[in-house]
């Protein structure tokens, strides 16, 4: 048996087994490739500019995000644009908005569009099952995932044309017109797919294991011959008891917010880590002059509320090498780190990749399935 033989069993045999929970995967990443802009869009109908009342502190909307969110809220995000919208962040994933000039909550009318996204996370993640089930879920999508790594590498060794001749080498680079057959289309259509894909695919994939296996994302570290590192926010946390913590005469969080604000103009959201820890002083503003995924546009800095003493700066030449590359990894998979035209890309990509599922299912039928009617 050839090795060309050897491989194309298993590439098959993993595409059919784990086909349709990559085409899951597939469908719900482009369903999500714009999640941020278009929830962004929903709330702009709000017209704060009409609004005759001042613009509240940055204490105020504080108190008002603990209170809204009974007490879930970590952080609130200001945008350069006065009158934009305030973010409020409680948890990894529930998000609502803010008036800053009323403190209303402005996510009624964005409601079922963040419960439709969330439903398409949590399906994405682990086909949004609850409790521990949750665990099973991601086991499936971790090993999808690790599947379709393999039909990567060994679909690129099936696609390497044994020749390089221009008349061989353009049947697995471009669509072909007036091919007999279906047959030969979905093999075109799944070779060129996949070659030009390929690249930004691989990225998808990759981060999508490291993600997925805690040995993968420790990997990344041990890579660049550091310890894997616990995960966890920078100082000026939120554990505490679900209360705002502010420093009795202290400078309040608007002084700190001003005073990060005039640190980097340049900036284009201000994150204030709402203080939570009462064995603490510190309160951590983030600025990011980026798209918000962009580790080099990122600065941290971290105050002393008691005096209002800039006492640390964090910014991307401050972590390692591996904490750069884990954190790479967590947003390359989407795209963002590069912008919409990375969320673009990854979007497409997954589209392409439900093709490319459709083609080789379609392939592996007439190959498996259609002869044993034929036969009978």
């Amino acid at each position: 048996m050839s090795l060309r033989k050897i491989i194309f069993w298993p590439h098959l045999i993993v595409g059919v087994c784990a086909g349709f929970i990559i085409l899951s995967l597939s469908v719900t990443g482009v369903l999500l490739t714009y999640e941020q802009q278009i929830k962004k869009l929903a709330i702009t109908g709000y017209d704060a500019k009409s609004i005759s009342s001042p613009r509240l502190s940055a204490d105020q909307l504080a108190k008002i995000a603990i209170a809204k969110s009974r007490g879930a809220a970590s952080s609130i995000v200001f945008e350069q644009d006065q009158f934009a919208p305030v973010t409020v962040k409680a948890g990894r994933r529930n998000t609502f908005y803010l008036s800053p000039y009323t403190g209303e909550v402005l996510e009624q009318d964005t409601a079922k569009l963040s419960a439709f996204f969330r439903y398409l996370t949590v399906f994405h993640r682990w086909f949004a099952l609850e409790g521990e089930n949750r665990s099973i879920g991601r086991a499936i999508t971790g090993a999808a995932n690790f599947g379709f790594l393999f039909l990567i590498v060994s679909g690129l060794f099936l696609w390497w044309p044994k020749s390089w001749k221009w008349s061989i080498l353009r049947n697995n680079l471009m669509f072909r017109r007036n091919l007999p057959n279906a047959k030969a289309r979905d093999y075109n259509w799944h070779h060129v797919f996949g070659f030009w894909a390929l690249i930004p695919l691989g990225l998808i994939v990759v981060s999508g294991v490291v993600i997925s296996y805690p040995w993968a994302g420790n990997l990344v570290y041990q890579i660049y011959g550091e310890e894997p590192k616990s995960r966890g926010r920078p100082g000026g946390g939120n554990g505490g008891n679900g209360e705002l913590y502010i420093v009795e005469g202290g400078v309040g969080l608007q002084a700190l917010v001003d005073q990060a604000a005039n640190h980097s103009p340049d900036w284009n959201t201000l994150t204030l880590r709402l203080p939570r820890n009462e064995s603490s002083a510190e309160v951590t503003i983030e600025l990011d002059s980026g798209n918000g995924y962009q580790k080099s546009a990122q600065t941290a800095l971290i105050f002393d509320q008691t005096n209002g003493e800039l006492t640390q700066t964090r910014n991307a030449e401050t972590g390692t090498a591996g904490q750069q590359a884990r954190y790479y990894m967590r947003f390359v998979h989407t795209g963002q780190v590069y912008g919409v035209a990375g969320q673009t890309i990854a979007g497409l990509v997954s589209l392409v990749t439900i093709f490319m599922i459709y083609t080789g299912l379609a392939l592996a039928y007439r190959r498996l399935i259609r002869p044993i009617f034929s036969s009978g």
